[in-house]
């Protein structure tokens, strides 16, 4: 899909999250700009967010550990949700979830915001957590997620950790939506990942459905009808556009 198609682009810094509404046909491109970075991924039917992101009957159903280029991001209620359509990567983790503050501390030592303000150390499970509380969802909803970007070996010795191969600057993966899809993303460290933390920063980009006339604006997005008339709008909505009720302003952001 050539640059110049997309709807959307966001780029996410290292330790953040980000969540947004994929209808069904767009596709979401993720791309991994340093060559060492992890995005963690859940999935929710956008219409009944009950149905969401399985791991176990993802990976049985298919007959995989890992998720590539053909692969489908199954519900719990067995219905696709995410298909990958493009790859560049080749192996993504499914089994190794995100951190929690308890690693993040164990791995790169205490550095919260009292102490370093915005540049805190953050984790995938508050992350997650943070933007699933934007959507009405909770600590129940947090399931096993998908990790693109990390690819995951065993020794002989039944070991487990991150391969070299996970350093692939520029790789990128496609998503297409099979259903109306809330997409909830964090760029925490994976959880096997040692040493201290770097700067890193994926990017998000929401492409239209094949063949969809459009036009981007630099904070409006419109999409043209099938007869080329440009003056119906509709503007692209998120959690990322409101605040809930009663907070502080900039509560939650990053």
């Amino acid at each position: 899909m050539p640059s110049n198609a997309f709807l959307l682009e966001e780029r996410i810094p290292a330790g953040c999250h980000h969540a947004l509404l994929l209808k069904r046909g767009y596709a979401l491109r993720l791309t991994d700009l340093s060559g060492d970075g992890n995005v963690g991924l859940l999935a929710f039917n956008a219409d009944e967010r009950s149905e969401r992101y399985n791991m176990a009957d993802t990976l049985k159903a298919q007959h995989t550990h890992k998720l590539a280029l053909g692969n489908v991001l199954y519900s719990d209620m067995g219905r696709p949700l995410l298909s990958i359509m493009g790859d560049s990567f080749g192996w993504h983790d499914t089994i190794c979830g995100t951190t929690n503050a308890a690693m993040i501390e164990a791995t790169y030592g205490l550095n919260d915001f009292q102490l370093a303000r915005n540049g805190y150390y953050r984790n995938g499970r508050d992350g997650f957590l943070m933007e699933l509380g934007r959507w009405g969802l909770g600590r129940r909803d947090l399931v096993p997620n998908a990790n693109f970007f990390s690819t995951v070996t065993v020794d002989d010795e039944g070991n487990i950790g991150l391969s070299e191969a996970s350093y692939q600057p520029g790789a990128w993966v496609e998503l297409r939506a099979e259903l109306n899809v809330l997409v909830i993303l964090s760029t925490a460290p994976h959880p096997l990942r040692e040493g201290p933390a770097a700067a890193r920063t994926s990017e998000a980009s929401r492409m239209p459905k094949p063949g969809l006339p459009y036009r981007t604006e630099a904070r409006r997005h419109e999409h043209a009808t099938a007869t080329g008339n440009h003056s119906r709008r509709r503007p692209l909505h998120g959690p990322h556009q409101r605040r809930a009720a009663g907070a502080p302003r900039g509560y939650g952001r990053q």
